[in-house]
């Protein structure tokens, strides 16, 4: 049954980040743990959140990987509980908050991560004991800071999803002057990511008009300021709508996602230095093709509305104005460009037909279809 639901609290202005202490208060955290990584906390962001915590005793992770890990997770929950700490801020890009809904998770429940992971049907495992979370978002991407979801690769490799409403940051502290100047690369490839979200969620069959609404606006933004953004770090504007196409994508994930996410997080499994936006960006087109023969895109002329937003004149458009964005923007042209070889294939369907998006897709997959996504993103 499809479920609407909306969401959590979210303090979405420049400056925001002043609003830190007053949201730790109002959950209750008073020792809390940042998790962060190297990155951030060179850049000086770090800084910002503890300035704006006076009076609390704080800890910091910052060693979170590009694609956060099981072993991040334990390391982080260690200093957690050895800290004495009662709650979590997220400060970074998705790994940092996605890390830190895994420490939520390890810190307070027992047992190997893959216990809580989706599709090993862990999620009613998940529960109201999870360490409370406050999400900081750094770039315009995964939307986790107002998600129910975080994306690990676990022991055995594998990167897998796990999803519960307890894992929903307790307040999203949306700052897009913590974005500013963000590097092009990482602007265009998290840019995309969030856009990725936006089409995804949007051509999902599950019934959430709300949801609808909301992916549709989002990618409209998300279209109309990405190249903006990462020609010019400090354009305000671009980064605001940037930050808020990223969220809108995440408020939209309650739909599902499908084969491009699929394959992302497969791909992203079997080689992660992958930066899982920039495999959004090149799987999008082939997908959205693929989708336009569902029967319930083609009802609902999904196809249609999403052209009309990206000032396109016709949905068959659409997959050549995502390559030709991608080309703009300074994105891989296709896995072949990323290393990415034939042989590979078999390892990354597997994982794709295994994963919490494949289901989710407007238009089942089958292997032959995989491999033919695979073939058309090379």
């Amino acid at each position: 049954m499809p479920l609407i639901h909306y969401v959590t609290q979210v303090q979405f202005e420049f400056g925001a980040i002043a609003l830190l202490a007053q949201e730790c208060a109002r959950v209750g955290i008073k020792r809390p743990l940042i998790v962060t990584d190297p990155g951030v906390k060179a850049a000086g962001i770090v800084q910002k959140a503890l300035d704006a915590l006076p009076g609390l005793s704080v800890t910091v992770f910052d060693q979170t990987p590009a694609n956060p890990t099981e072993a991040a997770v334990r390391a982080a929950a260690a200093l957690y509980q050895s800290n004495g700490c009662d709650g979590l801020i997220a400060v970074g890009g998705g790994s940092a908050i996605d890390c830190a809904k895994g420490v939520a998770i390890a810190a307070t429940h027992e047992g190997p991560l893959t216990r809580y992971a989706t599709i090993e049907g862990g999620s009613p495992r998940i529960t109201e004991r999870v360490a409370p979370v406050i999400a900081v978002p750094t770039t315009s991407g995964t939307g986790s800071e107002v998600a129910r979801g975080a994306i690990l690769i676990v022991g055995d490799h594998r990167k897998l999803g796990f999803h519960s409403w307890h894992l929903v940051p307790k307040a999203a502290i949306c700052d897009p002057e913590l974005t500013l100047g963000l590097p092009a690369r990482l602007t265009a490839a998290t840019g995309m990511d969030a856009i990725a979200h936006c089409m995804e969620t949007f051509m999902s069959s599950a019934f959430n008009p709300p949801a609808d609404g909301i992916a549709l606006d989002g990618l409209e933004r998300g279209w109309t300021h990405i190249e903006r953004a990462t020609r010019d770090g400090g354009d305000r504007e671009a980064r605001l709508n940037m930050m808020s196409a990223s969220m809108q994508g995440a408020m939209a994930f309650q739909k599902g996602l499908g084969c491009v996410h699929s394959l992302s997080h497969s791909l992203g499994g079997v080689d992660p230095r992958l930066h899982h936006g920039a495999l959004n960006a090149v799987f999008l087109p082939a997908v959205v093709r693929f989708n336009a023969g569902a029967e319930s895109v083609q009802r609902e002329h999904r196809m249609v509305r999403m052209a009309r937003v990206m000032g396109l004149s016709s949905g068959s458009e659409i997959p050549d104005a995502i390559k030709a964005m991608n080309a703009r923007l300074g994105l891989p042209s296709g896995l072949a460009a990323l290393g990415v070889q034939p042989g590979q294939f078999d390892a990354i369907i597997d994982g794709a037909m295994a994963d919490h998006c494949h289901q989710t897709n407007p238009r089942l997959a089958t292997r032959q279809d995989y491999q033919d996504l695979l073939q058309a993103s090379m």
